[in-house]
């Protein structure tokens, strides 16, 4: 019936317009011939037609409700709302009325901790109006750490609080455009189809200031200047971005991402390797053994959930064990680093190849940088002063250089690496950071020969930058730079390093440790720096003398007596043949034998080593040197320890007059040789009240 009366209406219509376009053509040429009576008939017999079949036009438009709009091909300028899909449908359009959602990704039901992180997100969208809560968040941080599983992980919490879920890659211009005409079609906006994309852009952001309770989430924002391009004006929304660069200034503010902590990422290898079967079973459903093994991998990989999942992926598709994976990895972390799991959905690089591109991109902007970076690499990873790097520079190679003299073109450097979270900076105390799996992949990506290069310039850097470690005052620049030192160590028996900056920065480092009581740590330095020194300049030069020197007061501090005297005896035999009976050195190796000799009680043997010191010292470096106030100080001691108070008191007081003129009354040395003579006056005392009693 409504096909047939829909017919009828059409049928009707047309005809009058027909007629009407005939009488009016009719009517045009009575008007031109000037016959105005006939026109006049005529248009008062098409008023009267007109009004004989208004009435059933009104009656068939009324009953068919022309036009009608489910037959509508063009869709409404606002798409009714529709739920999320469910996981295992990313990006499908929902059919349920509530939420428009384009995430294109699942939910991840191995998603670990991040709790602060996403209430920090949930309560600064949630909180009121402010002109400082107009910044829209940007989740920061190295690559692979997690920024958009982040992202994802909030928009699948918080789904009910919006009507619009919108996802867009801001990786590139092109992706950018491509799904902002996503939106404008979905949305249904007229400016979808139009050749110039950039209407479509424009009439999307647009949109996004006339509607509220929706959710924009940019994801690879890390271009700055082109993501402030695509970012919509207004705060009727929410806006989310993930970025790698940290310097966003007044247009977003920022929300680092950290590594794991050792439980997250313990509970996040447990459940993407499948050993936790379920994302809400605890951890005592595991044995204490693959707890300690998860917990050493998550240490291996520095908390990097990128490298977990890869770990995870890796032992469930190998059907493996943790062990088993510890002891591959430890082998071969280079090949482990490139591998990606069958399921790539959510990060499809492996962590090599995500920092790759980046540094490749770093070496373009900046090269000086790259350097940076290379240096960077064969440093302890955490806390790098930025004194050390600045001290050292001139080591470094040319680019770098130009820091010793200019400490500021170390913002130029960070302004870059900024851009790629590649390196973390604590304004405050000037230190920089670098994720130890950076440092790991950076070496693996250059040739030998480069890797060789950069570690030499780094330990002879840090040999320069490290501090006096006699100068009790600039103990805390040394503790600063002491992980570093450490870490050249390693390098410098892993290369086999031979020059002498290698065995003065191992001396230095050994010193410290040693001044410290950690004579284990500081045992192995020695023996290197002594291994080097006689490799590099032969076992009867003054330096290996001194080597020699070191070492044997390592073994005197614990009292391992038995093995300092043959090395003192050693190095005072190098140098009376290489410098001559009267050198100064040969005065300081008399000196440590005789101290060795009485702390053993050997006193006539002592007495006579230091006799014989205070002898060339006075007679070289004249009556008034510090050095002559030393010896005398530990004459003055020998003398003591044998209750000769009358021959010590006049050295003690002689030694103080020294100390005091030259070095001042507040040096340390002044202040011990005071020390001393006030314990000797009590000795005198108590002993001469020994005597009346």
């Amino acid at each position: 019936m409504r096909k047939r009366l829909t017919w009828v209406f059409w049928v009707v219509f047309i005809a009058i317009v027909l007629i009407t376009i005939l009488l009016a053509i009719l009517i045009f040429w009575l008007l031109k011939t000037q016959d105005f009576t006939k026109a006049s008939s005529i248009i008062s017999l098409i008023a009267s037609v007109v009004a004989i079949l208004i009435g059933p036009l009104t009656l068939l438009f009324t009953i068919l409700k022309w036009p009608d709009t489910t037959t509508s091909k063009s869709p409404p300028a606002e798409m009714p709302p529709a739920t999320p899909p469910p996981a295992g449908q990313p990006g499908e359009q929902p059919v349920n009325d509530k939420v428009i959602w384009t995430v294109p990704y699942h939910r991840n039901p191995f998603f670990t901790g991040r709790e602060d992180l996403l209430k920090k997100l949930h309560d600064h969208f949630t909180q009121a109006k402010t002109t400082a809560l107009t910044q829209p968040p940007a989740i920061t941080g190295l690559g692979g750490i997690g920024k958009t599983q982040t992202a994802i992980e909030y928009a699948y919490r918080h789904k009910d609080e919006y009507k619009y879920v919108l996802w867009v890659n801001a990786a590139a211009r092109e992706t950018l455009i491509h799904d902002f005409i996503e939106i404008a079609r979905l949305l249904g906006l007229p400016e979808k189809d139009e050749q110039d994309q950039n209407k479509a852009v424009a009439a999307v952001k647009q949109w996004f200031t006339g509607h509220n309770r929706w959710l924009l989430i940019m994801d690879n924002a890390d271009d700055f200047s082109l993501t402030s391009e695509f970012l919509p004006a207004g705060d009727n929304g929410h806006i989310l971005l993930t970025t790698r660069e940290q310097a966003w200034g007044s247009v977003a503010y920022n929300l680092e991402v950290e590594k794991m902590d050792e439980t997250e990422g313990i509970l996040f290898l447990l459940r993407r390797a499948k050993i936790l079967k379920s994302p809400d079973a605890p951890l005592s459903e595991v044995s204490h053994a693959d707890q300690d093994t998860a917990a050493a991998i998550v240490r291996e990989v520095d908390g990097l959930p990128l490298a977990l999942d890869q770990a995870g992926a890796y032992i469930e598709e190998t059907r493996g064990t943790l062990e088993a994976y510890l002891k591959t990895y430890k082998r071969r972390q280079k090949e482990l680093l490139q591998e990606r799991g069958k399921d790539r959905q959510y990060h499809p690089d492996p962590v090599a190849a995500t920092w790759s591109l980046n540094f490749k991109q770093v070496e373009r902007l900046n090269k000086t940088a790259a350097d940076l970076l290379r240096f960077l690499a064969f440093l302890a990873p955490d806390a790098i002063p930025e004194e050390m790097i600045v001290a050292g520079a001139s080591k470094l190679g040319r680019r770098l250089k130009a820091l010793a003299i200019d400490e500021t073109l170390l913002d130029q450097s960070m302004k870059t690496l900024n851009r790629f979270s590649l390196v973390q900076r604590d304004t405050g105390k000037r230190q920089l950071f670098i994720h130890r799996l950076v440092q790991a992949i950076l070496r693996a990506s250059m040739t030998e020969k480069t890797r060789r290069e950069w570690v030499e310039r780094t330990v002879r850097a840090i040999n320069l930058a490290f501090p006096d470690v006699q100068d009790i005052n600039l103990w805390p620049q040394c503790e600063r730079q002491l992980p570093h030192a450490l870490a050249c160590a390693e390098l410098i028996n892993e290369y086999t390093l031979t020059f002498t900056e290698a065995a003065l920065l191992l001396i230095k480092t050994g010193y410290y440790l040693k001044d410290h009581a950690q004579y284990e740590q500081a045992e192995p330095l020695y023996l290197r720096a002594l291994d080097i020194c006689e490799h590099v300049l032969g076992s009867n030069h003054p330096n290996t003398a001194q080597s020699l020197n070191n070492l044997a007061a390592l073994y005197r501090d614990q009292g391992k007596y038995e093995q300092a005297e043959p090395l003192y005896q050693h190095a005072l035999d190098i140098d009376e043949q290489a410098l001559g009976p009267n050198h100064p050195d040969v005065a300081t190796d008399l000196n440590n034998l005789a101290e060795l000799y009485r702390d053993q009680g050997k006193y006539e043997q002592a007495e006579l080593l230091q006799q014989r010191a205070l002898a060339i010292r006075e007679q070289v470096l004249g009556p008034n040197h510090p050095n002559t106030a030393q010896s005398l100080n530990n004459l003055a001691a020998l003398y003591r320890d044998q209750g000769k108070y009358e021959q010590a008191e006049p050295l003690y007081q002689r030694a103080i007059a020294i100390f005091e003129k030259t070095l001042g009354p507040d040096h340390p040395n002044t202040k011990t040789g005071r020390g001393n003579y006030a314990g000797l006056l009590e000795d005198m005392q108590r002993e001469g009240k020994q005597q009346q009693g």
